[in-house]
C-alpha cells in the first residue's frame, strides 16, 4: 500500500532484545515500534546476526546509553515508508547499516573513504536525526544502536541507511553481509588493495577474519597466514584458502606471533597484516608483522580500549598502519556488488560461516553458543533466528608483547 506513510503507519507492538543496564545479559520484551517520519522507513527483521560488537554494546560501547536495544547486522523487508521516500518501497529486501553514502560530498568523491560527511557513521547518540527514538517500553523511550537496532522484529532506520539488495542470495548470508565478513573482504578488495602474488597475515579468525581470507584469496595472495588460539579455527581457515596456521598457545612459548610469523616468510613478513580481534595488545605486534618500509597493516577489530599503544621502533621502519570501518565498503556502491558476487559464486564458503539459528526468544543462548570454539554465526530469526558466526578467541589479557600468556575463556555478558 503506496499510502501506507508515517501518518498512516501506526504503532506497532512486537518482540525485542532489551538491554536495560550495562554488563547485563539482554531480555525478550514487548516494546512498541512508532511509525516511520519523514525520510525513515519502518522493516520487519527477518534475519539478525550477532557480532562482536554487539556483544561489546552489552558493556556500554560506543556510548553507554541504556536501556537499549542492539544489534546491528541483519536483514528485512520494508513494512512502511515515511514521507519523502522515493528509494524504496514496502515489499522490498533491506539491510539496514551505520553507514550511509550521499555520492555527492568530498568525502564521496574523494574514492579515498567511505565515510560520507552528509550521512555519518550513526554512533553515538542512539536517537534518530531528529533526537528522538522511535522505540519505547512502557511509556519509556530506548536507545537505538548504530542506527540499526536489529534485535526487534521491526525497526525504524533512516532511508540512507538502507540498502536494497538482491533477493536471490540467501537471506540468512545477507545477514551476516551487512558487518562482519564484508568488513574483512571490503578490507583486503578496497583498502589494502592486496594483489595477486603477496602475502597475508590474519590475527583472530572470526568471521571477520575469515572475510580476510576469502578477499585474499579471491585477489590472488600466494600465501595466507591464520593466526589464532583456537585449534579447531584451522580446517575453517582452510576452508575459506588460508595456507599455513599459526596457534601461538602451542609451539614456542618464546616467540611472538611476529617472530612466528617471520620464520614462516623467511625472516622478512608479509606484504599484508590484518587485525581482526580488536586486542589491543595485538596492533603493534600486528604491525611487526609486515615487511620493513613496504608493509601495510589493516585494523578491523572493535574494541573497548581508547588507545592502543606502538612501539616507535616499529614505527621507524617506515610500515603503514590504517583503520578501516565496515572494510572501506561503501553501502551504496560497493555493498550490492558483494551481494552480487555471493551470488555469483566468487565468493564461496558462506554456509560454512553460519552454524547456529536460535529464536529471538533464545537470545542468550545465542550468547551463551558464541563461547563455543565451533560456533561461528549465530542467527535470530525475528519472526527471528540469531546467526552465530565465528568469533575472535582473544582477550586483553591473553598477551603481552605479543606472546601467549594464557587462556580465558571468552567473556560475555
Amino acid at each position: 500500500m503506496s499510502s501506507n506513510t508515517a501518518a498512516a503507519a501506526p504503532i506497532i507492538t512486537c518482540k525485542a532484545a532489551v538491554i536495560w543496564k550495562e554488563n547485563e545479559s539482554p531480555k525478550v520484551e514487548e516494546i512498541q515500534v512508532e511509525g516511520p517520519k519523514s525520510g525513515e522507513v519502518r522493516v520487519r527483521m527477518l534475519f539478525a546476526s550477532i557480532c562482536h560488537t554487539d556483544v561489546l554494546g552489552c558493556k556500554g560501547f560506543p556510548t553507554p546509553l541504556f536501556p537499549r536495544v542492539l544489534g546491528h547486522e541483519g536483514v528485512g523487508i520494508v513494512e512502511s515508508i515515511g514521507e519523502g521516500v522515493e528509494q524504496l518501497k514496502e515489499g522490498d529486501i533491506v539491510i539496514p547499516t551505520y553507514l550511509g553514502e550521499c555520492g555527492e560530498c568530498e568525502n564521496c568523491m574523494s574514492g579515498n573513504t567511505n565515510l560520507c560527511q552528509t550521512y555519518p557513521l550513526q554512533a553515538f547518540t542512539g536517537l534518530m536525526g531528529d533526537s528522538t527514538s522511535r522505540m519505547s517500553i512502557q511509556g519509556q523511550h530506548l536507545y537505538h544502536f548504530l542506527s540499526c537496532s536489529t534485535w526487534s522484529q521491526y525497526t525504524v532506520v533512516d532511508v540512507n541507511y538502507l540498502v536494497k539488495i538482491d533477493p536471490k542470495i540467501p537471506l540468512p548470508h545477507a545477514s551476516f553481509l551487512s558487518c562482519g565478513f564484508t568488513t574483512g573482504f571490503g578490507a583486503v578488495w578496497k583498502e589494502a588493495k592486496v594483489h595477486r602474488g603477496s602475502t597475508v597475515a590474519v590475527l583472530g579468525l572470526g568471521a571477520v577474519g575469515l572475510g580476510v581470507i576469502e578477499g585474499a584469496r579471491v585477489h590472488g595472495a600466494s600465501r595466507i597466514i591464520g593466526i589464532d588460539i583456537n585449534e579447531s579455527k584451522r580446517a575453517v581457515g582452510e576452508g575459506f584458502g588460508m595456507t599455513d596456521f599459526i596457534n601461538p598457545k602451542s609451539g614456542s612459548e618464546n616467540k611472538s606471533i611476529s617472530e612466528m610469523v617471520k620464520l614462516l616468510t623467511g625472516g622478512c613478513g608479509v606484504d599484508y597484516s590484518f587485525e581482526c580481534t580488536g586486542v589491543a595488545q595485538l596492533v603493534n605486534e600486528a604491525l611487526e608483522t609486515t615487511k620493513v618500509g613496504i608493509g601495510k597493516m589493516m585494523m578491523l577489530g572493535a574494541a573497548t580500549d581508547k588507545s592502543v599503544e606502538f612501539d616507535f621502533v616499529t614505527l621507524l621502519s617506515c610500515r603503514t598502519f590504517k583503520y578501516a570501518v565496515f572494510g572501506g565498503v561503501k553501502v551504496q556502491s560497493d555493498l550490492p556488488l558483494v551481494i552480487h558476487k555471493c551470488i555469483n559464486k566468487e565468493i564461496q564458503n558462506l554456509d560454512s560461516l553460519l552454524t547456529h539459528q536460535v529464536a529471538l526468544a533464545d537470545i542468550n543462548t545465542a550468547f551463551q553458543l558464541l563461547k563455543e570454539p565451533q560456533c561461528v554465526k549465530s542467527v535470530p530469526r525475528q519472526s527471528v533466528y540469531c546467526l552465530l558466526r565465528w568469533q575472535p578467541t582473544y582477550d586483553d589479557e591473553d598477551f603481552v608483547d605479543g606472546r601467549w600468556l594464557k587462556h580465558n575463556e571468552y567473556q560475555f555478558p
